[in-house]
């Protein structure tokens, strides 16, 4: 399945994309939010992970591409979280690109398209997106796409010992009725 936006195709991954997608996720800047940048091997995993999602869920994180010239971005879409806490079961609506793509607009736009698709096509009742409280740029982009902060559900990821630098995380939320009343304004 693949969804297009103005500038971009939202596509699944391809065997093509997993040495773009290993540099991306070695980045350490990029990687800044995350308790590690990834080996090659961890890559690959989390995009066989990802592709799954598909077949699993009927939607998932899409490859973004710029075509004719950028062939991947980074990723923009749609995920289940498979840890559990107070928020678990849910939808997150999520992001990672290269630092070349960053401050051009694509991870606002790629997930209003996700978001679009998560309530008119896959008939979600609402989508989070949460990060750790450093990461700023993400909670910008939260924001930029209409979701709504809620502080009562913010949490220590469980993957993350409770004093670790990232472990605290901010939630955002969006409701179907909330996009319905933002795409008629």
């Amino acid at each position: 399945m693949e969804l297009r936006t103005e500038r971009l195709l939202m596509r699944p991954f391809r065997a093509s994309d997993r040495e773009a997608f290993a540099a991306i996720n070695a980045d350490p800047v990029v990687m800044e939010h995350y308790p590690a940048p990834l080996t090659p091997e961890q890559s690959d995993l989390l995009l066989d992970r990802i592709n799954a999602s598909f077949d699993e869920h009927g939607f998932g994180v899409w490859a973004l591409e710029l075509p004719g010239h950028v062939p991947l971005l980074g990723y923009t879409g749609l995920a289940v979280p498979k840890w559990e806490n107070h928020l678990t079961p849910c939808v997150e609506v999520g992001w990672r690109l290269g630092r070349e793509h960053w401050g051009r607009g694509y991870a606002s736009e790629a997930a209003l398209a996700a978001l679009d698709a998560a309530f008119n096509r896959f008939g979600l009742d609402e989508v989070l997106s949460f990060t750790s409280l450093p990461n700023e740029r993400s909670a910008r982009v939260m924001q930029r796409i209409g979701m709504r902060r809620d502080p009562a559900s913010d949490f220590a990821h469980p993957n993350l010992p409770a004093d670790h630098r990232l472990s605290r995380h901010i939630v955002y939320r969006i409701s179907a009725a909330d996009w319905a009343a933002r795409s008629r304004s």
